[in-house]
């Protein structure tokens, strides 16, 4: 790893400008040194105190606006003094170098008096300045240095000359990167190593670039994190140049000729050893992080706008890296998710975000550990009901920096209105939610576990502190994958706006408890008669005895008044995994609700049964026939009757223009559904041919009949 030139940095990478306060005692030359910063010479005369300087940013090392800020002990109040020490995010003391006095300053004084004013946990970085360097032929680093060692805040300590101009760029860079790369969160000098929250975090940063989870970064790995940290790949031989310096001081640091997280550290301490903190510090800032280690909350939630009445889901995209992420951590390559794997992948999180229902949410394998789908079905149901999380999720796992992406937000896809879908009558969205209502114990956890492929037998497995509100998997509806999300409803009298809202309504009662449906008919009057939100009945546990419901009419007749589909028998008693059929008519209903699929069986009463029935029918498949008898034998007349007026004309050509009448014929025959009726139709007697009139007559009336029919169905489903 090269440290090499960090990329630009962010605006939320780092403070937006550095604020740097000159202090000392008087005459050791502190306004000289503003002064010949700013006009690159010894100023002739100079004022008690310099006014407020302003270095703008594209002038800066760090390209970071730097204000600068005298103290004069003779202009300024110590109030002044107290509240300029509050604003400055880095210190200068300034001593000279000739005076025993002024250094004797810097503890007995300066140094007490701004740790007063800061907090013990975030202490302000203080740069020692030993000016008037050219005045003495010697060094007050030896005077410095036991200071130096015992305050932890000192960052460095510089010897400098306003008159000579030397070092003075140098003592204002030190402080600007005192302050955007500050060595206390990173470092304890004491020990000698890296602080406990420096390394959990390059720890963190470790398991991120290790794409293929092995525990070593290979050259691939170690270029891509070159790249995105500091915006240029490593060369082999400089690859190979990092990994024998990590060789020559740890056993461990380098395997399989990758870099371990030992060597990875180590080299992180040498850099920050060496003074080279910015080097860690922009790694740092890429990953996330802020000042105090913390990943920052513009990192973790990027803006993200979500209007009114619109959902968001995952894209393509985001489901590609979270493929990935879980590929990398299923070691075993079962596609499932062990205890040991899940808690591995949650490493780089601050804590583990899945908790034991999660298991009872989505697909698991007879293990009960999670797989692939239900991997995916949990990540979608986060983005659906709480999408900052998702965002926070997604940052943990580094898919901005991983993706090269701007923030997280680019995984997500915000839905179009749902009221935009109506009027379209199509929609795009891959997530459906389901409210599932009903009376306390009439199934509807049954319901939410059949979904996932649970018969009873599993459910009664699941621990009562384990159980889940929340169901979600994939529904294949007319070829597309599509996710049923199921919410499970507590009985209530009254339900809130959160619980109505979703895009199909599934209301559950017990066949075998005669006060059950009544609870449905009444949460079905209160909130949905009225609304355009599908509803199914599902008459569950089906497997027992159907008692009569105490209800002024039957659930069918209920369904039939309110023009629902008649009530879905279901039961999870099985053998197997339970049936899906109700999981895709509840998908299709909330897909297309716009088309208001009432009925979904046959019950031969409704209009669609009528039309469906009679478009099927005998009938209309013999006029069908009919009709292409009658037009086949007018064809042979007219072929008989062109073959007359053609007799005289060359027998060879008269066959050939019979034989491409006979293909054509041939065509329309091997074309049709009805080959074999028409085959027999060579054959039809001249009864036939004087009954065609009739049946034209009636397939023209039939086909009337079915015309209408059609239009007053369609009728129906507009007012309804």
């Amino acid at each position: 790893m090269h440290a090499g030139r960090a990329r630009p940095l962010r605006a939320a990478d780092m403070k937006k400008d550095v604020r740097i306060l000159l202090v000392g005692e008087p005459r050791v030359g502190k306004t000289s040194l503003i002064m010949s910063l700013v006009s690159e010479e010894f100023p002739e005369e100079v004022p008690p105190r310099a006014e407020e300087i302003t270095i703008p940013a594209d002038v800066t090392p760090e390209r970071v606006p730097t204000h600068i800020v005298d103290y004069s002990e003779a202009e300024q109040s110590d109030e002044q003094l107290h509240q300029e020490i509050s604003q400055a995010n880095v210190i200068c003391i300034v001593y000279a170098v000739n005076n025993k006095h002024s250094i004797d300053k810097v503890t007995s004084r300066w140094i007490p008096l701004i740790n007063e004013r800061t907090d013990k946990d975030s202490r302000l970085p203080l740069i020692l300045v030993g000016n008037k360097s050219d005045l003495v032929e010697y060094s007050s680093m030896e005077t410095i240095l036991p200071i130096m060692n015992q305050y932890t805040e000192i960052e460095t300590c510089v010897e400098c000359s306003a008159k000579n101009l030397k070092n003075i760029s140098e003592l204002f860079y030190y402080a600007q990167k005192a302050v955007l790369h500050p060595t206390g969160p990173l470092y304890c000098p004491e020990e000698k190593e890296m602080k406990p929250a420096c390394i959990k975090a390059l720890t963190r940063i470790f398991k991120i670039s290790d794409q293929d989870n092995d525990g070593t970064l290979n050259d691939a790995e170690l270029n891509f994190f070159q790249r995105i940290c500091f915006n240029t790949p490593l060369a082999p031989q400089a690859l190979e140049d990092v990994k024998n310096v990590v060789r020559k001081h740890i056993s461990d640091g380098v395997a399989d000729s990758g870099l371990t997280l030992k060597g990875f550290l180590f080299l992180h301490t040498l850099f920050i050893q060496r003074g080279r903190h910015e080097t860690t510090w922009t790694v740092l800032r890429r990953f996330g992080y802020d000042d105090d280690l913390d990943l920052t909350p513009e990192y973790l939630f990027p803006l993200l706008k979500i209007p009114p009445d619109c959902t968001t889901e995952l894209n393509h995209h985001a489901y590609l890296f979270l493929q990935s992420t879980f590929d990398k951590h299923d070691l075993d390559r079962d596609c499932a998710l062990s205890p040991d794997e899940l808690k591995d992948l949650f490493k780089v999180f601050p804590y583990i975000p899945w908790g034991p229902d999660v298991n009872n949410t989505v697909c698991t394998n007879e293990r009960g550990w999670i797989t692939y789908q239900g991997f995916l079905s949990q990540w979608t149901l986060t983005t659906y009901l709480d999408v900052q999380r998702c965002l926070e999720y997604l940052g943990y796992l580094g898919y901005s920096i991983l993706t090269e992406q701007e923030s997280q937000a680019s995984a997500i896809t915000v839905t179009r209105d749902k009221k935009i879908d109506l009027q379209k009558k199509q929609t795009q969205r891959n997530v459906f939610r389901c409210n599932v209502i009903g009376m306390k114990n009439c199934g509807k956890s049954g319901v939410l576990q059949a979904l996932l492929g649970r018969n009873l037998m599993r459910q009664k497995k699941i621990r009562d502190d384990h159980k889940s509100y929340y169901a979600i998997n994939t529904v294949y509806v007319y070829g597309q994958e599509k996710y049923l999300l199921m919410h499970d409803i507590s009985e209530s009298e009254f339900l809130t706006e959160a619980e109505i809202f979703c895009d199909v309504v599934c209301l559950v009662y017990d066949v075998s408890n005669p006060k059950s449906f009544e609870y449905c008919a009444r949460i079905f009057k209160q909130h949905f008669m009225d609304s355009r939100i599908p509803c199914l009945i599902i008459a569950a546990k089906s497997d027992l005895h159907e008692v009569k419901q105490e209800y002024s009419i039957s659930p069918a007749d209920f369904c039939r008044k309110h023009k629902m589909p008649p009530p879905q028998a279901f039961t999870c008693n099985t053998t197997e995994a339970p049936s899906k059929d109700i999981f895709v008519k509840l998908t299709t209903m909330a897909m297309y609700p716009h088309a208001r699929l009432r009925c979904m069986c046959t019950c031969n009463r409704c209009t669609f049964c009528i039309c469906q029935n009679f478009l099927n029918s005998e009938l209309l498949q013999s006029i069908k026939n009919k009709i292409f008898t009658a037009i086949l034998n007018r064809l042979r007349a007219r072929v008989a009757e062109w073959g007359a007026m053609l007799l005289a004309d060359d027998e060879g050509s008269i066959t050939h223009q019979v034989h491409a009448v006979s293909s054509v014929e041939d065509s329309i025959f091997m074309e049709s559904s009805h080959g074999p009726l028409f085959l027999e139709a060579r054959h039809v007697t001249q009864a036939d041919l004087k009954s065609s009139t009739f049946w034209l007559r009636a397939s023209f009336g039939a086909t009337v009949f079915a015309v209408l029919g059609f239009a007053m169905y369609k009728a129906l489903l507009k007012q309804r």
